[in-house]
């Protein structure tokens, strides 16, 4: 089998609001044609123009050489090593940031292929079953431009992922730092009452979590803050410093009441060497369209394991990079919960209608995939009424 064409959408919402916490208002999309007829299909978060140009540019010599032009002819059943001749042949010009999240579109899409063709679900394909199923909990951006309108919008969200059956969710409250909503800067104390709300509105038995995007510049300013959040049982605390702040996050690993999350930004698994071992986060969120897909992923898990850390993926796309994720946790011994953004509780139509058949719920799980590859199937009226130029 060899590779024929590489399709790269750019999709963007028709309500684009550039003031949005949410990078799901737009998506990189791509598709993998093969001569048997076969297409796989992956996606990214990142800049989509960007992420497509990484992917079109063309080459002109042995440390800058174009991805489209390497992959025509290739064979995608080996996905591994041709994520090594990308990523080596790509270095000068790559190597971190927008490449990488490219060839995690390609990389995925390259096992989605490898999973076809062979009739298994991907997480066959990574090791099998580890898991007898894999447990998501609800990711809940509120929406509102002021204080009010975001504690009543992330209430109602928080209450209704409980109605719909999740037994965890995660309270986006990006009211600090340089990514708060809409601009909104509120004293960190309005953090801890917004948590505090939020657990008496759902009670002891739902699991709770918490981003903060990045919200302090000091460290002590932040342990402060966890400290005063430490009687609402958090599961963990996301990114609540610089993520290139290594020796802030090692501070708050050894004085924080509660875990420290981060990852959702890292390309490949040399960047989480670093988290683990410097800043050592205790649960580390690699994107496998970000981290560079399948392949680098499996060697975050693989670090994870022996270091005795938490793998809970990033996810904030459309259901492809659900289905992504779910395959990824479905052969790891280490991931309690995968980020889920419900359809229900969304603003993007990007998460709503872009693929057909997407993985679900049942009863607070989502049984292990039984497809083939990555399970879900593009629904071409959406790709085509989101395609942009």
């Amino acid at each position: 089998m060899r590779i024929t064409r590489v399709d790269c959408h750019v999709l963007l919402v028709p309500n684009l609001d550039p003031s949005a916490c949410s990078s799901a208002q737009d998506d990189l999309v791509v598709e993998i044609h093969t001569d048997a007829g076969i297409v796989g299909i992956g996606e990214s978060d990142v800049s989509p123009w960007i992420g497509r140009e990484c992917i079109r540019a063309r080459g002109t010599h042995c440390m800058s050489l174009g991805v489209e032009e390497l992959l025509l002819g290739a064979d995608p059943m080996q996905p591994e090593s041709l994520w090594a001749r990308l990523y080596s042949a790509t270095k000068m010009t790559g190597r971190r940031g927008a490449m990488i999240c490219a060839l995690g579109a390609v990389d995925m899409a390259l096992w989605d292929i490898r999973g076809q063709a062979l009739g298994e679900p991907v997480w066959k394909l990574l090791g099998g079953a580890a898991v007898p199923h894999v447990v998501p909990y609800a990711s809940l951006l509120p929406t509102g431009h002021s204080r009010q309108e975001q504690r009543e919008s992330l209430l109602h969200k928080v209450r209704r992922a409980r109605e719909l059956g999740f037994h965890a969710a995660k309270l986006e409250i990006c009211w600090q730092g340089p990514y708060s909503h809409g601009g909104l800067q509120e004293p960190d104390e309005a953090v801890v009452a917004m948590v505090a709300e939020a657990r008496a509105a759902v009670g002891p038995e739902m699991t709770l979590m918490v981003d903060v995007a990045y919200a302090w510049n000091d460290a002590r300013q932040a342990l402060r803050i966890l400290k005063q959040l430490e009687p609402y049982d958090l599961f963990f605390l996301e990114t609540p410093l610089n993520i290139d702040d290594l020796a802030g996050h090692a501070f708050l690993h050894d004085h924080s009441p509660i875990r420290i999350a981060a990852g959702e930004w890292q390309n490949t698994h040399f960047e989480f060497l670093d988290l683990a071992d410097r800043a050592k986060i205790d649960v580390l969120q690699p994107d496998v369209g970000r981290v560079g897909g399948f392949t680098e992923a499996r060697k975050v898990v693989q670090l994870a394991e022996d270091r005795g850390k938490l793998i809970v993926p990033h996810c904030w796309k459309s259901a492809i990079g659900i289905a992504a994720s779910v395959h990824l946790a479905a052969s790891t011994n280490c991931c309690p919960y995968v980020e889920f953004m419900p359809a229900e509780l969304s603003e993007s139509e990007l998460r709503t209608s872009l693929v057909e058949d997407e993985l679900l719920p049942i009863g607070g799980t989502i049984p292990l995939p039984a497809r083939p590859g990555l399970g879900v199937r593009l629904n071409r009226d959406a790709l085509r009424r989101y395609s942009v130029s």
